[in-house]
C-alpha cells in the first residue's frame, strides 16, 4: 500500500469508536484509493456501533442516512460518514433496498458491496480485512463483482454504469462474468434516473478512456436515450481522448458522433432527456449544427461565428473540429480572441446611444450597428469612436 495515512480527524473517529469497545474500519473507495496511491476525497467508516450509539459518542453529527445506518460525524469543518454494519433487504426498484438489517460482523457488511475492490476494510492498526480478494483484483487491474454479478446488478442497476466508469477511470478490465452480466442485465438500466445516468456518462467522458461508452452503448445501457445500430459501431469515440477533459466539448463531440451515425436524431432531445443544463444543451446543439459545415477559414469568419453563437459555442466547435475532422481550429480561434479584435456590437467603440444622438432610430439604428460591426471586422484597427462616428455621418449624408 502506498504511504498514505488518514487525516487526524478521521483517526479521531476510528479511535473514539474503538475506545468504547466498537469495531471500526475505513471502508470502500477510500481504502481502494489508498492502495492505488491516490489521496481519497472522502472518508467512510463502518462500525459495529448502532446509529444512536454513534450520535451519543460525538457532539456534532448529522443523521444523513440514519434509516440505512449512516450518520455524518462533524469534526471541526470536516465530515466523516459512519455507517453501521448492515445487510440489505430486497431491492424492488433495482436501486435501493426496501430495508436494512444491522449486523455485528464486518464480513456480512462487505458481502453486500458492489465490487471486490470496494469491499476492503482497514482498521487503525493497518491489518487489512479483505474476504473477497479485492487487493489481488486491484493488483491485477480487474473489476469483479462481490458474489454473483447478475444478482448485484438486479439489486442496483446503477452498478453496471459504475463498473464501466471505474474501468475507464483506473484502466482496469471488467472481469468476464461481470461484463457478461452487464450485457444480460442491461434492460434494468431503464430503471435508473436520467440524472444518475447523466452523471455516470459525464464521469466516463471526463476520463482518459471515454471510448468505454462504446461498451455501455453496445451493451444497451443507454437504449432509453438512443437507438443502437449494429451495422456501424461508434469507433470514433476514441477521438474524444484528444480533447481537453472538459464536460462541454466532450458532450458536444459525443452528440456529434452519435448524430452522424444515426444513433440519435437530435442532440437537443438527447441531452434534454438526460437532464443536462440549458447552457450545455444549447451550446452542444449549436456546435453539432456548426459541425455540419466546414470550419471557418479566415479571421473574419471566426469573428462572425463568435458574434452569432458566442464564445462558449465557438470554443466548443473549435475543439470538436480539431478532434473529429482535423486541423488547427483551436489555434485560429485563440488567435482571434487574443487579438482583442471586435466581434460583437458590445465591443464597438460607439454605442447605440451615440447613434441615437445622431438621429438614428429603430431599424435604421440596428442596420447601422450591423454595418459598423461588419466594417470593423474587416478593418479592426479602425474601431475608434471618432472614426466610426464620422463614418456614420458620412453614410447618413449620402
Amino acid at each position: 500500500m502506498a504511504n498514505i495515512t488518514p487525516p487526524r480527524y478521521v483517526k479521531q473517529v476510528l479511535i473514539t469508536l474503538q475506545s468504547r469497545g466498537y469495531l471500526a474500519y475505513l471502508v470502500g473507495g477510500c481504502v481502494r484509493d489508498m492502495i492505488l496511491g491516490v489521496h481519497p476525497q472522502d472518508w467512510d467508516v463502518c462500525t459495529s456501533a448502532l446509529p444512536e450509539e454513534v450520535r451519543e459518542l460525538f457532539p456534532h453529527t448529522v443523521p444523513t442516512g440514519i434509516r440505512h445506518g449512516t450518520v455524518t460525524v462533524m469534526i471541526h469543518s470536516h465530515s466523516v460518514e459512519v455507517t453501521t454494519f448492515r445487510t440489505d433487504g430486497s431491492y424492488l426498484d433495482h436501486r435501493h433496498p426496501e430495508a436494512v438489517s444491522f449486523v455485528g460482523d464486518l464480513t456480512s457488511d462487505l458481502a453486500r458491496r458492489d465490487f471486490t475492490m470496494n469491499a476492503i476494510a482497514l482498521p487503525p492498526d493497518g491489518l487489512i480485512a479483505d474476504p473477497f480478494g479485492g487487493v489481488e483484483d486491484i493488483e491485477k487491474g480487474i473489476i469483479r463483482c462481490v458474489g454473483e454479478p447478475e444478482r448485484r446488478f438486479e439489486e442496483d442497476a446503477l452498478r453496471m454504469f459504475r463498473a464501466l466508469r471505474f474501468s475507464a477511470r483506473f484502466g482496469f478490465a471488467v472481469e468476464e462474468k461481470t461484463l457478461a452480466a452487464i450485457y444480460a442485465k442491461a434492460p434494468l438500466a431503464a430503471s435508473v434516473s436520467a440524472e444518475r445516468v447523466r452523471d455516470e456518462v459525464e464521469k466516463m467522458l471526463l476520463t482518459s478512456r471515454p471510448q468505454i461508452l462504446l461498451t455501455a452503448i453496445e451493451a444497451g445501457l443507454l437504449d432509453r436515450y438512443l437507438v443502437r445500430r449494429k451495422d456501424e459501431p461508434v469507433s470514433e469515440l476514441i477521438r474524444i481522448t484528444a480533447m481537453p477533459k472538459k464536460a462541454l466539448p466532450r458532450w458536444a463531440a459525443l452528440c456529434a458522433i452519435l448524430e452522424r451515425r444515426g444513433w440519435i436524431d437530435s442532440p437537443r432531445d438527447f441531452l434534454t432527456a438526460l437532464r443536462l443544463d440549458g447552457r450545455t444543451v444549447r451550446c452542444c446543439s449549436d456546435c453539432c449544427e456548426l459541425l455540419h459545415t466546414a470550419p471557418p477559414r479566415t479571421s473574419k469568419e471566426w469573428k462572425k461565428l463568435l458574434n452569432h453563437y458566442g464564445v462558449d459555442t465557438a470554443s466548443c466547435a473549435a475543439l470538436c473540429y480539431d478532434a473529429l475532422i482535423g486541423g488547427k481550429s483551436r489555434d485560429a480561434l485563440r488567435a482571434v480572441l487574443k487579438s482583442g479584435e471586435c466581434f460583437s456590437v458590445r465591443h464597438l467603440a460607439v454605442t447605440g446611444d451615440d447613434l441615437v444622438e445622431l438621429g438614428l432610430r429603430g431599424k435604421e439604428l440596428g442596420d447601422m450597428l450591423s454595418f459598423l460591426l461588419d466594417y470593423v471586422m474587416d478593418y479592426p484597427e479602425n474601431n475608434r469612436r471618432e472614426l466610426l462616428l464620422q463614418l456614420v455621418r458620412g453614410t447618413e449624408e449620402n
